[in-house]
């Protein structure tokens, strides 16, 4: 059974996303009922939802969209990683109020399409750290080329707790391992910073890619880390890039096939359950 940790359900009759816009192979909506009927088939159990990177005066609202799906019968939402924005004047007041709905697991302010300059900002770090001894954590999602940028923010906010999307967004279509695997190691060693296996798949070549072509990325990432410091998630829809959510979980099966039990628990869902407390 999997305890999915990164979900993304869009619906652009409820939510604006600008980025869509430059995105044509997402560009269109992805509704819950359908990641849903395909996660059961798969022995997913419990999901939190990533936010999407909604128009900012939506960041609210797309919580509260996403906590209404989960009052339905049946659903396997369990929390949502909210939207933030640690650069501006005001985060105070939106961690405040994320503290008071326990439905919010944790923050993430997308990197990887940002000016690197943006988490280096000195209002950006210290509102993050004000996140420090919380229930919330804070998702990474950085490029090979940032992991010196992420380590930075991770160092000045030794308290908080981190979560590196995708093992880090290797280059996996090009092949590319030394250099990522060397910042994979670098940021593994902060006590603070969990990884989560997730997303792999779209940054492979979709037509050609095995599980031997993404061994190398899940299992150092896994090893550096260790058992007790890594979490599973789809990246649904992204992962329809690289195949979908039926092929990334029977490729996650493959990769851990040699694995203990206590080992797959941890990665499937145990390490996430205790992270937020579930």
């Amino acid at each position: 059974m999997l305890f999915d940790s990164h979900l993304h359900v869009v619906d652009r009759n409820a939510l604006h996303y600008p980025w869509l816009a430059g995105a044509a192979a997402l560009n269109r909506d992805h509704a819950y009922s359908d990641y849903a009927r395909e996660a059961k088939r798969c022995g997913i159990t419990d999901v939190l939802h990533m936010e999407v990177d909604v128009a900012p005066n939506d960041i609210n609202a797309e919580t509260t969209y996403i906590k209404q799906l989960a009052t339905e019968p049946g659903s396997l939402l369990r929390g949502a990683i909210s939207a933030c924005r640690p650069e501006e004047v005001d985060f105070a007041d939106h961690l405040a109020h994320a503290l008071d709905e326990p439905f919010i697991k944790g923050f993430r302010r997308v990197l990887h399409v940002m000016p690197d300059a943006l988490s280096e900002m000195p209002l950006f770090r210290d509102n993050l750290r004000r996140m420090s001894g919380s229930r919330l954590t804070f998702d990474l999602c950085v490029l090979p080329r940032q992991i010196d940028k992420a380590v930075a923010l991770v160092d000045h906010c030794p308290d908080v707790t981190f979560i590196l999307d995708h093992c880090g967004v290797p280059d996996v279509a090009g092949e590319v391992y030394a250099p990522w695997a060397t910042g994979i190691t670098t940021i593994a060693a902060r006590p603070n910073v969990i990884a989560k296996i997730s997303g792999v798949v779209a940054y492979a070549d979709a037509d050609s890619w095995s599980v031997d072509s993404l061994r190398p990325y899940v299992e150092h990432t896994i090893a550096a880390f260790g058992w007790d410091r890594v979490i599973w998630g789809s990246d649904w829809p992204v992962c329809t890039l690289g195949g979908g959510l039926s092929t990334w979980v029977a490729a996650t099966h493959a990769l851990t096939a040699g694995c203990s039990p206590h080992e797959r628990e941890q990665l499937y869902r145990g390490n996430a359950k205790r992270l937020w407390s579930l």
